[in-house]
C-alpha cells in the first residue's frame, strides 16, 4: 500500500535581488515510514553561469550542515522527530540555500522516489534515457 510523503528541492540562490536559483537538492520525508532523507549535488559551472563570484565554501558547509540535520548527525534539531525536522528544514528563509514549496506524493519506497527526483531534478537525467 503506498505512503503519502512529501518533498522539497533545495535551491541555490546566489543573489536574492536577482531572484536565479538552480536545484542542488531534494529533501524526502515519509511520515508513515519514519523517513527523512536528502540528496545534494551542486554543479559549480552552471552555478557560476549565475554568479561567478560565488563563494562555494560557504554552500559546501552551509549544504554540510542541512545533511547532517537531515541525518540526526548535527545541528540545532538533532534530538527532535524526522517530521519536526522536515519542517525546519523546509521553512522559508532568505539565504544562500532556500527550499522550493514542499510537494506531496504516494510511494512505497521514499529512497526510490529521492532517488528518481535527485536524478532528474539537480543532475537533470532524463529519466527516458535510462
Amino acid at each position: 500500500m503506498p505512503h503519502v510523503f512529501e518533498y522539497a528541492l533545495l535551491r541555490a540562490v546566489p543573489r536574492q535581488d536577482r531572484g536565479e536559483a538552480m536545484n542542488i537538492g531534494v529533501l524526502v520525508h515519509c511520515k508513515a515510514l519514519d523517513y527523512l532523507g536528502c540528496r545534494t549535488h551542486v554543479d559549480e559551472a552552471r552555478l557560476r553561469a549565475l554568479d561567478p563570484g560565488i563563494d562555494t565554501a560557504v554552500l559546501a558547509e552551509v549544504l554540510a550542515g542541512l545533511t547532517s540535520t537531515c541525518a540526526g548527525e548535527a545541528g540545532p534539531v538533532t534530538s527532535i522527530p524526522p517530521s519536526q525536522r522536515f519542517r525546519w528544514l523546509t521553512a522559508p528563509r532568505s539565504t544562500l540555500v532556500q527550499t522550493s514549496p514542499t510537494h506531496t506524493g504516494l510511494t512505497d519506497d521514499p529512497e526510490a522516489e529521492l532517488e528518481r527526483m535527485f536524478a532528474s531534478l539537480v543532475l537533470l537525467q532524463d529519466p527516458a534515457a535510462t
